[in-house]
């Protein structure tokens, strides 16, 4: 890897395995990531960790996708918290946030970042 290239990039699933304006659940090694597909925003596609830190469970791909202020989140099926698609972080306990990767859309692969 090149000082400039800052990831290796991996395929995680196939754009087919999306579902538009939803969410899924995708293996990383052993680690479940939640991968949104919002084909009108900019980008379209948006990767989490699937576990909710408060619930406690692999729950976030099952999230409803939503906007607050202008920041696009999701909330988290068990307690409702929401999570920023951008940054990771609960609006509303913002010392809890999850991880997030960096995903791109090459042709029909969906590739994610690995540091």
């Amino acid at each position: 890897m090149t000082a400039v290239e800052k990831h290796a990039w991996e395929m995680i699933c196939q754009r087919s395995d999306l579902v538009d304006g939803s969410g899924v659940c995708a293996l990383l090694g052993n680690k479940q990531v939640a991968l949104f597909y919002l084909p009108g925003e900019e980008p379209p596609l948006y990767a989490l960790g699937n576990r909710d830190p408060i619930g406690k469970a692999n729950v976030l791909s099952r999230g409803i996708i939503g906007d607050i202020n202008g920041e696009l989140v999701v909330a988290s099926p068990l307690y409702k918290q929401h999570f920023s698609l951008r940054t990771g972080v609960c609006l509303e306990q913002e010392e809890v946030s999850v991880e997030v990767y960096d995903v791109r859309l090459e042709g029909d692969s969906v590739l994610i970042g690995r540091r």
